[in-house]
């Protein structure tokens, strides 16, 4: 059973009468494990597909399954309760608390996870040893260059042991060699942990460091193809 399946996905915004079409019957599959970019130009509809897939937005026709069950199967706590344990999301501003420590950001998620408070120390420190930083534990986020701040912002979506991981234009406010960093955390994610993780962005040179591109355009699916490992391989990712 795929992690996400989506059938004939619509989504049209209505302002004063006035239907705007964002999303027209797009339909994929999505197996646990998979590393993924959703790719397309500005007004492709790639941002609207994500709110629909982090549960953020509800579709206006169709259906999404997300770990087998459809949204409709979800009460509104449930949909907050799912967001927070099962999904992970990395934006490109970062999010972070400016005044607070690594450490503090990275805990944030566990607050309204359940889980018992003398766990989240360990919890939250096995996510940052995963991008590295362990080094910047104490550090406040304002302290942090920005490709710290990203990396802080992965281990924060980690710390719930998501099933996936949402990163919409991770690398958009780095500069290359820390967008390169990123990218390569992304990629040891998925292939040391079997993380799920799916990339939004514009920019080919970087879906090309996924395993499958979806490629969206006025709001349909255009191409949906595997990237083999030698084009991977081959690809260097600059901004």
């Amino acid at each position: 059973m795929p992690l996400i399946e989506i059938k004939n996905l619509s989504k049209t915004y209505v302002n004063e009468d006035v239907e705007t079409p964002a999303l027209r019957d797009v339909s994929f599959s999505v197996e646990a494990g998979e590393f993924m970019a959703i790719m397309g130009p500005s007004g492709s509809g790639k941002s609207t597909l994500l709110h629909l897939l982090g549960f953020l937005d509800r579709h206006t026709s169709g259906e999404y399954r997300f770990d087998g069950k459809t949204i409709d199967d979800y009460s509104p706590d449930e949909i907050a309760r799912l967001r927070n344990k099962k999904m992970g999301f990395v934006f490109q501003a970062f999010n972070l608390l400016p005044r607070t420590t690594v450490l503090e950001n990275v805990k944030l998620p566990l607050l309204y996870s359940g889980i018992k408070e003398s766990q989240w120390n360990d919890l939250a420190m096995q996510a940052i040893e995963s991008v590295g930083l362990s080094h910047r534990v104490s550090h406040e986020s304002s302290q942090l260059s920005g490709g710290e701040k990203q990396r802080v912002a992965i281990a924060r979506a980690l710390v719930n042991d998501p099933l996936v991981l949402f990163a919409d234009e991770p690398t958009g406010n780095l500069d290359s060699k820390s967008g390169r960093a990123i990218i390569d955390i992304l990629q040891q994610l998925n292939e040391k942990e079997k993380r799920t993780i799916l990339l939004i962005t514009h920019e080919t040179q970087l879906a090309e460091c996924t395993k499958r591109i979806i490629l969206m355009r006025d709001g349909q699916i255009e191409k949906d193809e595997a990237v083999s490992g030698q084009r991977r391989a081959a690809n260097h990712f600059t901004k």
